[in-house]
């Protein structure tokens, strides 16, 4: 499968804002956004005026980075979140918050979306009691997130929790730190989803 193989932190600078891809490393000073707020490239540094589309492709390429989403998959939110009633641009950040691996991060049991993406591919977690290893499974109200019994010693997970007061909990979920277990409450509401991103821009690039 296709995947990003290059600097995480060229994306955050590509988009000028923090994605939160490196884990812990991004509330700190060391943040690439911090010390050098440009894009990377030779002509990071210039002056370039954006145009409408620029600025809708880019609003784009920022929540696909943010979910670690390929472009394939993006579009086929975006495609469900049309046909869903409401708002697309909130459905669609609905559609990604439920995403399982973003679930595992938001839940503090992963230090980075990539982190929870791989904690969950490599069977770290049950979902309603019954093992899960899909990172893109859809999490629905009154379902469990639990850590399996073997891996509740496991490093990373431990490591995360430990560092959990850097994040804050959404509404939208429960934590059970004691017992490594998370519920799921509620749908996520735009109001309870602390992405920087203009979701109307990203309905506007794919209605062209």
């Amino acid at each position: 499968m296709a995947r990003y193989t290059d600097a995480r932190c060229r994306q955050c600078r590509r988009e000028g804002v923090r994605l939160y891809l490196k884990g812990d490393r991004c509330y700190t000073p060391k943040c690439s956004v911090e010390r050098r707020a440009y894009p990377p490239g030779q002509h990071g540094q210039g002056r370039r005026k954006m145009s409408a589309y620029g600025l809708q492709l880019r609003e784009k390429q920022k929540l696909r980075r943010i979910y670690g989403v390929l472009e394939r998959q993006f579009r086929r939110y975006f495609q469900e979140a049309e046909r869903r009633p409401g708002v697309t641009g909130e459905n669609l950040l609905s559609l990604l918050e439920r995403r399982l691996d973003n679930a595992v991060y938001r839940l503090s049991f992963a230090g980075s979306r990539s982190q929870a993406r791989q904690l969950v591919a490599h069977q770290h977690f049950l979902v309603n009691g019954r093992l899960v290893n899909i990172p893109s499974y859809s999490v629905r109200p009154g379902d469990m997130i639990e850590v399996c019994a073997a891996s509740k010693q496991t490093e990373p997970i431990q490591v995360s929790l430990s560092a959990a007061g850097s994040r804050r909990l959404p509404a939208w979920l429960e934590l059970d730190a004691g017992n490594l277990r998370g519920r799921v409450l509620s749908p996520p509401r735009r109001e309870d989803i602390d992405v920087e991103a203009q979701e109307q821009l990203v309905v506007e690039y794919y209605s062209r």
